[in-house]
């Protein structure tokens, strides 16, 4: 009896070879996608949505993201990148282009009639040996602020173009380093991302201390504050209804007033209790006195600051009071009963900015920071996204080359490097898995290929001369995409991440 099939009849049904083929095909067509954008000379893709949003990125993770990928491999290929970026920020368009022509490699071997099985054996026999070469051409070294911006320079020029990558790129170190704490992990929620649509994107700057986006509620409030305390509380200064239902009940008008005036002398006494704060603090001197809070503060309450010379800013984010305290000293307070001088920071200008119906107030020229702002500057909105996702992969390099405590050569050095120790080690792999150790060195010289021919040269005439450089000089040699010549990575400053590198590899 013949075999039933209980499948749905309207189904594709693909086996082995045909199988295998629309694999091969769907790797490759992401391949063909993403090639472009690999490199500083990469080009821009334009995404439009079904409602018309442009997005114009270089990101490799953004696109692959953004696409809305129906093949069951492609949409594989594109978690597998994705999953690079969100361990290590960085790396994603490399892996897409390994990976397809990884397949590319195996099939001009299993159309020849080799067994996939064999070819995956000798894959994985050139991934163990690739990650020891690896170990052995890392570069370990002092992460100085120097390295730490070649290492942001070569990751952000792939992003975005060489003029803002160039503004961005200290930017992106000096944050980092202000945030980083010794023997303690980087947190980069420390480090505040602010849009503001206003001048050109290479106006954006880091802030040295916070940026707020909304101002004082008071008319009559300073908008300049120099040398000013910063009180940071999360202490509720307006009248609030009980949590349990409950009514009062009066006989007269004169209960009533009592009952309002009760109520209302439970704010006042908060109010004056900050103030009198102040008065201790300032004396007579001209220092200010900022109020941020994160609950609100009434009409009343504001009215009686504003008398007082204080500036006072209500309903501040949740994840700025955490940052207040870093940026500017001093203790988030929760209750006015233990307020103290101690529990005051201190900033040496505090400002508000009007950008039409928006209101920014800025923090600035704090004394030691720990909590810093990463101002983004762009004239339309899609410009704006496009440097906050290179910002955001910025940051990562800058933190994973000082955790690692090492870089490895960029430009294309270090796929040329692997594919010759791959070859030479070929011979120690048994049968014909060696052909599978071919295909994964062949696989990865997709990189400098497409690096030379995104810059505008010939891709097998530039990888020969990399690779007669190399195997000459026996030094870590790159594309240098301004001239097609071989150049010493190292040297130029291209340095990549190794634990990007290492994701790479393991992601095979």
């Amino acid at each position: 009896m013949s075999a039933i099939k209980a499948l749905n009849p309207k189904a594709e049904i693909a086996r082995a070879q045909a199988a295998l083929a629309v694999n091969i095909s769907a790797a490759r067509g992401l391949q063909d996608v993403l090639r472009t954008n690999l490199g500083p000379k990469g080009t821009m893709k334009m995404l439009v949505s079904g409602a018309g949003d442009i997005k114009l990125t270089k990101d490799g993770n953004v696109l692959l993201h953004e696409m809305q990928i129906q093949h069951p491999t492609a949409s594989l290929i594109a978690k597998v990148a994705t999953a690079q970026d969100d361990m290590t920020g960085d790396g994603t368009t490399s892996n897409v282009l390994i990976i397809g022509e990884l397949l590319k490699q195996a099939d001009l071997y299993i159309s020849e009639g080799l067994h996939p099985r064999i070819v995956t054996e000798g894959f994985e026999a050139a991934k163990d040996k690739a990650l020891e070469i690896l170990e052995q051409v890392k570069i370990t070294k002092e992460m100085d602020r120097e390295t730490l911006i070649n290492v942001a320079r070569t990751s952000l020029r792939t992003k975005v173009h060489k003029e803002l990558a160039d503004v961005l790129t200290e930017a992106v170190v000096d944050a980092v380093l202000a945030v980083r704490k010794p023997n303690e992990p980087i947190d980069l929620f420390m480090v505040e991302i602010m849009e503001m649509k206003h001048k050109t994107e290479t106006d954006t700057n880091l802030v040295r201390g916070l940026v707020l986006d909304h101002g004082a509620r008071h008319p009559d409030m300073k908008k300049r504050v120099e040398d000013a305390y910063i009180l940071t509380c999360n202490i509720s200064l307006e009248y609030e209804k009980t949590e349990v239902n409950s009514g009062f009940f009066y006989k007269s008008a004169d209960e009533r007033e009592k009952f309002v005036q009760a109520e209302r002398k439970f704010i006042e006494d908060r109010v004056n209790k900050i103030i009198a704060l102040k008065r201790k603090v300032c004396g007579e001197s001209n220092k200010g006195f900022v109020v941020i809070n994160q609950k609100g503060v009434d009409p009343l309450s504001l009215d009686a600051f504003a008398k007082e010379g204080i500036v006072a800013l209500r309903r501040a984010k949740r994840r700025n009071m955490e940052r207040l305290t870093l940026a500017c000293g001093g203790i988030a307070m929760n209750s006015v009963e233990d307020l103290t001088p101690e529990c005051l920071g201190h900033a040496g200008l505090v400002y508000e900015h009007t950008l039409g119906e928006e209101k920014f107030t800025f923090v600035e020229q704090c004394d030691n920071p720990r909590s810093v702002t990463l101002l983004l500057k762009g004239p339309n909105k899609h410009t704006l996204t496009q440097i906050k996702d290179a910002v955001r992969d910025g940051l990562r390099a800058v933190k994973n080359a000082i955790e690692d405590g090492c870089v490895v050569a960029g430009a294309g050095a270090f796929e040329v490097a692997v594919a010759d120790g791959l070859i030479k080690h070929k011979a120690n792999v048994k049968g014909r898995a060696q052909l599978g150790v071919q295909a994964f060195a062949d696989a990865l010289l997709i990189i400098p290929k497409v690096l030379a021919q995104n810059s505008g040269y010939d891709p097998q005439e530039t990888l020969v001369k990399i690779q007669t450089e190399y195997s000459e000089s026996g030094q870590l040699v790159g594309v240098n995409l301004n001239t097609g010549e071989p150049m010493l990575a190292g040297e130029a400053g291209v340095w990549d991440n190794y634990n990007v590198k290492k994701q790479l590899l393991h992601s095979r």
